[in-house]
């Protein structure tokens, strides 16, 4: 499964972005689809994660009530929402898919190239 992550891009605190990530299969409903982030001397971390029908969805709690996770299966696409965004979510954002869910980013198989989301203070 080949993906691609996008819609990352400078914005203020407080303001919103929505990233994508497109899969290159049509098994892409077979996945537990999940974004991480990374910012610059951190280690990767959970963000949120969505079941294989989209039923299911799970959020580092820092997120909470901010962040949205969606998919739509005839798209191949997976969806962040992000709003109320803060200077401490500045990371790359990277999608990923894997068999079940997790929080552990061992657990996923495949990746995408990540994005890069700069939030000003």
């Amino acid at each position: 499964v080949q993906l691609q992550a996008s819609g990352g891009g400078l914005v203020q605190a407080g303001g919103s972005l929505r990233l994508s990530c497109s899969a290159s299969r049509r098994t892409f409903s077979n996945f537990v689809m999940a974004w991480f982030r990374q910012a610059p001397g951190k280690e990767r971390e959970f963000v949120s994660d969505i079941s294989q029908s989209g039923l299911r969805t799970y959020y580092e709690d820092s997120v909470k009530g901010r962040f949205t996770i969606s998919r739509d299966n005839a798209k191949n696409t997976v969806y962040l929402q992000m709003n109320n965004l803060k200077p401490e979510d500045t990371a790359v954002y990277y999608c990923a898919a894997g068999p079940r869910m997790s929080v552990v980013a061992q657990e996923f198989d495949y990746w995408g190239q990540g994005t890069q989301v700069t939030v000003s203070s």
